[in-house]
């Protein structure tokens, strides 16, 4: 029996999934696995018998990815389940980023009691006019599933759009449209546009990375669209970018107290992804990543170790070995194995930067001597036994 702690309201549609092997608790120290959204984990003191945490979302710095890592805590993030619900947002920005809309409203509720709104309206209008986005050019940084549907439905508005990301990968490179023109700097691509929307994951190498030099090469009355992270964008510099006229407007889903007084900002609550159809993809990714852990040791869409799959358990048991990423680890477990007399018919392993994580499936039962002669040996931080 498994036990799951929700630290925030989940969506039935995924909390359904769980069958009968689980329990939903709420005393963290016993859960085996945690669902969480947006709750603050960093202060959190993670439970010993904790195997899983579960984002029902995309970003992570809620969690304290580091320490999780350290005790062999697998976190995973649900990429590409709240894509369309952000990507219609994006563009409901785009619209508002483009034409006064905001303004508009709020002159009509402004003169509501006006007995002639209908003739004073149509004086009032031209100082709320706008441009269309046909034909013209927009940016969008960072492709990955977000950013693609972005670029994509723009280009079905009959934009033109430069799309820029470094570490593109070959599976979003395929979903891309063939009418988006790639660029590799990003300061040439800023140049070129007249609308430009991020969509980064906020990292310490992202942080601040829209600054005075970035905005300096931008069009003068650029729009920018933030419904990635506001610290990707150096406030002071972007109010900088506001005063001169090289900002038009800047539509953000993450205002600050900076951000939310500063003139031609267009802030909204972070609503990106606060759609009920959203949250239910999100769940339901999060609870079946959750479960495949839990269950087979499989390891899919985490942000701390690398994807391993060998689906599932073939033998009587399976081994989760969780070590250091150093040479000849592979050739100690067999070792360790074949002493104990232990058959592996196979076997699969994948490493992440320091970290590596080995999967076994064995013909025989493991007994406690066998976990521990494996985690005598030094590089190994832990060990799973999941019997079938």
């Amino acid at each position: 029996m498994y036990k799951i702690k929700c630290l925030n309201p989940i969506s039935n549609d995924g909390l359904k999934l769980l069958t009968d092997n689980y329990e939903l608790t709420d005393e963290t120290a016993e859960a085996a696995g945690i669902l969480v959204r947006s709750a603050a984990m960093h202060d959190m003191e993670l439970p010993e018998g904790l195997e899983a945490v579960a984002r029902a979302g995309a970003g992570v710095n809620n969690i304290p990815l580091d320490k999780c890592a350290e005790k062999g805590i697998v976190v995973f993030n649900t990429p590409g389940a709240n894509a369309n619900g952000v990507k219609e947002l994006v563009m409901a920005g785009l619209f508002l980023g483009a034409r006064d809309i905001v303004g508009g409203i709020n002159w009509v509720k402004e003169n509501a009691a006006d007995p002639a709104i209908g003739k004073s309206m149509e004086k009032a209008k031209k100082q709320f006019a706008g441009n269309e986005i046909k034909g013209k050019t927009l940016g969008v940084i960072g492709l990955g599933a977000i950013g693609i549907m972005v670029a994509n439905t723009a280009v079905e508005l009959n934009m033109k759009v430069i799309g820029y990301d470094p570490y593109i990968s070959v599976n979003s490179a395929l979903h891309l449209s063939t009418h988006v023109q790639v660029c590799d700097k990003l300061d040439e691509l800023v140049a070129k546009c007249d609308y430009l929307s991020i969509h980064v994951p906020l990292m310490d190498a992202t942080k601040g990375m829209i600054n005075k030099e970035v905005f300096d090469c931008m069009k003068d009355g650029t729009v920018f669209l933030n419904f990635a992270r506001d610290l990707l964008v150096n406030d002071d510099d972007l109010e900088a970018a506001i005063e001169s006229g090289k900002i038009k407007r800047y539509v953000t889903d993450f205002p600050n107290a900076k951000t939310a007084n500063m003139k031609n900002v267009i802030a909204i609550p972070h609503l990106g992804a606060s759609t009920a159809e959203s949250e239910d993809n999100c769940a339901v990714m999060a609870v079946r990543e959750l479960m495949e852990y839990l269950e087979n040791g499989n390891i899919r869409n985490s942000v701390n170790y690398p994807s391993c799959d060998m689906g599932p358990i073939k033998g009587v048991v399976r081994l989760c070995v969780f070590n250091k990423n150093v040479p000849n680890m592979i050739g100690q477990f067999a070792s360790v194995l074949a002493n104990c007399g232990i058959n592996i018919p196979s076997m699969t392993n994948k490493s992440r930067g320091d970290l590596a994580y080995t999967l076994m499936d064995a013909d025989q039962d493991i007994d406690d001597s066998v976990v521990e002669k494996l985690l005598a040996i030094p590089e190994v931080f832990k060990v799973r036994v999941i019997r079938k």
